[in-house]
């Protein structure tokens, strides 16, 4: 494999994913919940009881978007492929290592967007690995309008469609089922539009990377504290009532296990559609710079490429006419000579 950029950066990687799946989700639980400010007797306190919730959801979310960033986004690391796919390497197949079943993940891994996305990272850090955070940064950034759009689809879904073409109690169903299509839909547009603009997005990354240096989480939970009150806002102002999705949260079932005392906020739902619609696109990101960090296999790279190397090793460059009737000249000139140099002696002896 080509490209594999140092244990330092992919370990680095590896840490800022295991913060966006775990620490993020428990930070922005945090700021919202945890400190109640008294602004009549001008005061502080700690709300201890959201504790065990802020906790439990936290990484419920971050593991919930961890698992559709791998399964939605195509995740196929080079062994797993080399295998003929996850069903032989997981021994729910016996046709391991067969040679048809690796031809197809191979090709499924190649069109995939997270294939796709390692592609794109692998040929930006090719000469400069140095580069590899900036990239990152910059894809992050380059996630944030379909991060926006992942908030609005379940809302538009749940109140858009009239009651009358729907089930009772069952918009939240079919605005989970408007979220996966678009969750779907932005993971494989996302490599288009990150391979137009990382270079400047990579570029603003950097200035960024300046100003402040927590770059790298800081965006995240910006983006996270304004999607929260941009949703929060609109909720109230369209008149809907939250409180009928309390029972589908999953967190709340395994409160009712692990805590049957603790407390869940009135609010959960929202922090829910913010944690869904910001953490998969992230996460996804960050697991396509690993791949590509990590050098990817000859199957994996460019085919265009590939070709036209070919194709420049085997055909010679096409000559002109000038230049073929010039070597003619040449030719038949040193034919000449040769004959010349070869009779000359004969006249000698003669």
């Amino acid at each position: 494999m080509e490209g594999r950029a140092s244990i330092s950066h992919r370990l680095g990687l590896w840490l800022i994913l295991f913060v966006q799946i775990t620490v993020i989700p428990i930070i922005g639980f945090s700021l919202t919940y945890l400190i109640d400010i008294d602004q009549e007797n001008f005061g502080i306190s700690i709300r201890t009881e959201l504790f065990h919730w802020i906790l439990i959801s936290g990484l419920t979310y971050g593991v919930i978007c961890f698992a559709l960033a791998l399964i939605i986004g195509g995740y196929r690391p080079a062994f797993i492929v080399e295998r003929g796919g996850w069903l032989p390497s997981l021994g729910m197949s016996q046709r391991k290592y067969d040679p048809e079943l690796i031809d197809i993940s191979k090709m499924a891994a190649y069109s995939s967007p997270y294939g796709k996305m390692s592609r794109l990272v692998a040929n930006r850090i090719k000469d400069d690995q140095s580069e590899l955070f900036a990239v990152h940064g910059g894809l992050q950034l380059l996630a944030v309008p379909s991060q926006v759009l992942l908030i609005s689809i379940p809302l538009i879904i749940m109140e858009g469609i009239p009651e009358s073409f729907i089930r009772k109690d069952s918009a939240f169903e079919l605005g989970m089922v408007g979220y996966i299509i678009g969750l779907w839909i932005s993971f494989r547009v996302q490599p288009i539009i990150s391979k137009q603009f990382v270079g400047f997005a990579a570029m603003f990354r950097k200035i960024l990377w300046r100003i402040t240096k927590i770059s790298w989480i800081l965006p995240v939970i910006i983006l996270w504290g304004c999607a929260r009150i941009i949703l929060q806002f609109s909720l109230s102002t369209l008149g809907i009532d939250i409180t009928q999705w309390h029972d589908v949260q999953l967190e709340g079932m395994i409160l009712n296990f692990v805590a049957p005392e603790a407390q869940i906020p009135e609010t959960a739902i929202i922090d829910f559609l913010v944690a869904i619609s910001v953490l998969p696109m992230a996460a996804f990101t960050t697991i396509s710079v690993l791949g590509g960090s990590n050098g990817i296999p000859s199957w994996m790279k460019n085919k265009e490429k590939d070709l036209e190397n070919l194709s420049q090793q085997s055909l010679p460059e096409p000559k002109e006419e000038k230049e073929m009737l010039f070597e003619t000249r040449e030719t038949e000139s040193e034919y000449q000579e040769e004959e010349r140099m070869i009779d000359i002696p004969r006249d000698l002896f003669g």
